[in-house]
């Protein structure tokens, strides 16, 4: 039997496929019906206008996202596990969460949300590692119809506060402390230092998981697990509306202020689920395992959401791929009898260079399906995952989505779609891509490149920016007329296989995380002996991509000792961002080339970085192109 939810053949995708494009609505609304429970059917499936922009999808329709991913399981599959959690340290027991655990705890989690006065529609600031009360808590909201805004716990207090004030979180829930490899990192600390201007914040509940000594404020916090003692394990879902707020997910703006993504329930509901199971063909005793951190889309979409709305076990997984060595990751693999693997190329580049006999000492044949995300995956490290992971037995996913997309929107399907390294290859159902050229027209025909857009709302789309719905427009809509721009590049092949060539605007990929130079840049020009800067990214043989800055200082700052002030400018932005954003090579320049209206060319900087300081193409435009020539003699290569 054919089945839209499942797709399980290449002939079936094109089938399904071209449903999607001809028929969107009645494809969407019969997954829809077949797969959830709804308190109330919609009035409409879809309502949509990108000159808006505006996206509604099951419009009028009830429903709790939490009783798809937990009570309806409860009858079914009650005493399987849901989560499956790996703590830090491997002689610590890994604890299987059933669905009948985990619903219970959501709801007494949610119960102490309501007993501390949070309610329908308030935002809650999530910024605890990676252990189940992160899952928890972000599911405790959604029962009670609070919106979460998880924060990844690796960001500074800086970045934390500012997020917490964009969207006026009512309470911030965090831990003590987080264990990473051999770090323990004080998070509470940080919460503090986040908390001294944040108006809005009324609690914060506090996770015991480190047992360090920590500072509670009298009045403002609490410890979570005495709450969770007294509280009922009853708390019935919140009915919602279709268009209701589900979460919001801040991403990196490549101008600096950080854009509050805001994805609602039904539509995100559905598009989750479904791309969760063709992406990775789940089936009902398979061990699923994404080793990103929930802080970032692919964890709330692919650890979180997707998984539990399928019914799946879903790993979860508080270390690191180097602690206590390299063969963790492969160790939990074996351990665990885990049947799909989604990690990201970084990760794969940092674990080829070790020695293969890491790999060796551990029996991986339950995998059945390899997957990467957050930036392409580079031939060399496809190949070495292909041969020595998956035994050229496993497909590998190599796909494509953004936090604003909700789910994954460019992927192969395992055992329908035939694999090419570095290709991102096929739509899914649902989303229509198209490459632009820079003048605005679609380019059509195989065998071209452009700026991908997506021509038609798929159901997870991100509905606007929290509290700025003009930037929303301005940034996604405003490029090219009635389309979504991704603001990344692409080709398509002979076949029409879609390829992700990277960034068009001055967003840096670094280690599959997405970093805006503008705030880097902000960052660093608050340096006392700094003039200017400019942030570009050069290729990195690990990160995929490293950060390369140049920078000019003022005059009080030429006689200072270099060295002492890059480990300065790179303090400075790990207290302002977090050292996720540190600069690999720092140039001090004494100027920087512009443009004649005085935009600093990154285009030129970028390839001196590269080392293809010689092909630059006409620089007599520039304002000043005699510098030029400074910058390239003394680039750091």
């Amino acid at each position: 039997m054919m089945s839209n939810y499942h797709i399980k053949g290449l002939q079936e995708y094109f089938q399904v496929y071209q449903k999607s494009v001809d028929k969107p609505e009645q494809f969407w609304e019969e997954i829809a019906e077949e797969n959830f429970v709804w308190r109330k059917r919609w009035d409409t499936v879809l309502d949509w206008d990108f000159k808006k922009p505006e996206v509604k999808w099951f419009d009028g329709a009830q429903l709790n996202i939490t009783e798809n991913c937990l009570d309806r399981h409860l009858y079914t599959r009650g005493n399987k596990t849901a989560l499956l959690f790996e703590p830090n340290n491997p002689e610590d027991p890994a604890e299987h969460i059933t669905y009948k655990d985990l619903h219970e705890r959501v709801c007494k989690f949610a119960n102490v949300l309501k007993g501390k006065g949070v309610t329908r529609g308030d935002r809650v600031c999530i910024y605890v590692p990676m252990i189940p009360e992160l899952a928890v808590s972000m599911l405790a909201c959604a029962r009670i119809g609070a919106v979460h805004s998880v924060v990844f716990a690796g960001f500074s207090s800086t970045a934390l506060s500012t997020r917490i004030n964009d969207a006026s979180c009512k309470m911030v829930i965090t831990s003590d402390g987080s264990y990473r490899g051999n770090k323990t990192i004080d998070l509470k600390s940080i919460v503090d230092d986040a908390l001294e201007n944040t108006p809005s914040v009324e609690s914060v509940l506090v996770v015991k998981r480190t047992g360090g000594d920590v500072v509670m404020k009298e009045g403002r916090d609490e410890w979570v697990a005495p709450l969770l003692k007294e509280a009922s394990t009853e708390c019935p879902a919140e009915t919602m509306e279709a268009e209701d707020s589900l979460f919001i997910l801040y991403t990196s703006g490549s101008t600096g202020q950080p854009k509050g993504m805001l994805h609602t329930t039904a539509g995100y509901m559905v598009y989750s689920a479904y791309t969760f199971k063709n992406v990775f063909q789940y089936r009902e005793d398979d061990v699923y395992w994404c080793s990103a951190d929930i802080g970032w889309i692919t964890g709330h979409s692919y650890i979180v959401y997707g998984p539990l709305a399928n019914g799946a076990t879903s790993v979860l997984y508080e270390g690191v791929p180097s602690f206590p060595d390299w063969g963790r990751f492969w160790e939990i693999i074996d351990k665990h009898q885990v049947s799909q693997f989604y990690t990201a190329p970084t990760a794969i580049r940092a674990l080829a260079k070790e020695n293969l006999s890491y790999v060796e000492k551990y029996d991986l044949s339950s995998l059945k399906v390899l997957g990467t995300v957050g930036e392409p995956i580079n031939e060399e490290a496809w190949h070495w995952y292909n041969d020595n992971i998956g035994k050229k037995k496993c497909p590998i996913v190599d796909s494509w989505f953004q936090t604003e997309n909700g789910g994954i929107m460019i992927s192969p399907i395992p055992f329908a779609t035939p694999t090419i390294p570095t290709f991102a290859t096929l739509p899914l159902p649902g989303i229509q891509p198209s490459l632009m050229d820079e003048q605005g027209k679609e380019i059509k025909g195989n065998q071209v490149e452009g700026r991908l857009c997506i021509k038609f709302p798929w159901p997870s789309i991100a509905r606007t920016i929290w509290g700025d719905h003009k930037r929303y427009k301005d940034t996604y809509f405003s490029a090219f007329d009635n389309m979504y721009f991704t603001g990344d590049g692409a080709l398509r092949d002979a076949t029409g296989y879609y390829r992700i060539t990277g960034r068009v605007d001055d967003v840096i990929i670094v280690s599959g995380h997405n970093l805006g130079t503008a705030p880097i840049e902000d960052a660093i020009n608050e340096h006392p002996a700094v003039a200017e800067s400019a942030i570009v990214g050069f290729p990195h043989t690990i990160k995929g991509n490293a950060l390369y800055g140049y920078v000019t200082l003022k005059e009080t700052g030429e006689g200072r000792d270099h060295d002492n002030l890059r480990k300065e400018i790179n303090q400075l932005i790990t207290e302002k961002i977090g050292p996720i954003a540190k600069l690999d090579k720092i140039q001090f320049t004494n100027g920087l080339p512009k443009t004649r209206s005085g935009k600093i060319m990154r285009r030129i900087l970028r390839k001196i970085a590269s080392g293809e300081g010689d092909n630059l193409g006409d620089i007599s435009t520039l304002l000043n192109p005699e510098v030029v020539q400074s910058v390239k003699d003394n680039a750091l290569l």
